[in-house]
């Protein structure tokens, strides 16, 4: 495949990448049934979205510079340093070319901020808590801030604790709590928050850019049900589907003291606390074999076909 072809298709397979692929998976039903499955997609569509848009411009701009792409990118670093670039270069191939360096720094430079940033956040989150909360006794991960408001959250970490509010203690019966207490274990197990991290500085990248959002807000409701998931296997269906309702009838969910501030509008908090309740009372919903070897085999393919383009141009 020439190479200007190439760049043309992967020009096009980031544009569908970018809106509306993401848009038709946010808007689908299915994701709620199998949410280790849909993280699996959102994650192969960020990848492959990245790799095709850079992987475009790249091939465009180093086209002048000779016949596939490590020759080129070797014709490129010599008349960079040592002499005039070749006839053929236009102001359009050095754009392209440039934009390519640009993006690839900025997207990895903010993984690398965003992961930096969490990571100090999280342990300045941890000194304040030493000062906020004591432990619960016999569960010495497990500290309680003294806080009317209903809190319940996890800190992950080289000490990973799980944080309850004297509110939340009051609020649920022993049951309901300990559906609480797994539900944000399963978060510390799985690791949850360096996939939060990625989506996250994906947004923090591209602020402008909307489907952004909507796949962070898409990821952080399926690592919700992903942890619904491993506690509803030892509290059972009913007793999470309704620690989960009683927390949203308080409406103050994540507001005690010290609590990570939750930036989602009410509205947006209470939609993911019904999707998550509604799932829990309706019945254990699966995909069918069929979609899901067809979601396995795009999530493949998506990781796979745009470097393979990319370095075999």
């Amino acid at each position: 495949m020439p190479v200007d072809t190439t760049a043309l298709v992967l020009g096009a397979l980031a544009l569908a990448l970018a809106w509306p692929v993401p848009l038709l998976l946010a808007r689908a039903k299915w994701p709620s049934a199998a949410p280790v499955l849909a993280l699996g997609l959102w994650q192969s569509i960020a990848l492959a979205g990245g790799i095709s848009m850079i992987g475009s411009l790249l091939l465009a701009g180093l086209q002048p510079f000779g016949d596939d792409l490590w020759s080129r990118i070797g014709g490129a670093a010599s008349h960079l340093f040592t002499g005039p670039l070749p006839a053929g270069v236009t102001l359009l191939h050095t754009f392209a070319l440039s934009a390519a360096v640009l993006l690839t720094a900025h997207l990895v430079l903010n993984l690398a901020l965003t992961s930096v940033r969490s990571r100090r956040q999280r342990h300045r989150h941890m000194e304040l808590l030493s000062l906020l909360s004591s432990p619960l006794p016999d569960a010495p991960s497990t500290r309680v801030i003294d806080h009317p408001a209903p809190a319940a959250y996890c800190l992950p970490g080289a000490r990973s604790v799980t944080v309850l509010s004297e509110g939340m203690i009051a609020l649920l019966s022993p049951e309901q709590l300990d559906a609480v207490v797994a539900h944000e274990r399963a978060h510390l197990r799985q690791k949850h928050h360096l996939l939060l991290d990625a989506f996250r500085s994906w947004k923090r990248a591209l602020p402008w850019f909307p489907i952004a959002t909507r796949a962070q807000d898409a990821v952080a409701l399926l690592v919700e049900m992903l942890a619904d998931d491993t506690a509803r296997r030892s509290s059972g269906d009913a007793v999470l589907a309704e620690a989960i309702r009683i927390v949203d009838e308080t409406g103050s969910a994540g507001t005690a003291l010290g609590a990570p501030k939750d930036r989602r509008t009410p509205e947006q908090r209470r939609a993911a606390l019904v999707a998550r309740e509604d799932r829990l009372t309706t019945g254990h919903r699966t995909v069918g074999p069929a979609l899901r070897a067809l979601v396995v085999t795009v999530g493949v393919l998506l990781v796979v076909v745009p470097p393979v383009l990319v370095l075999t141009s």
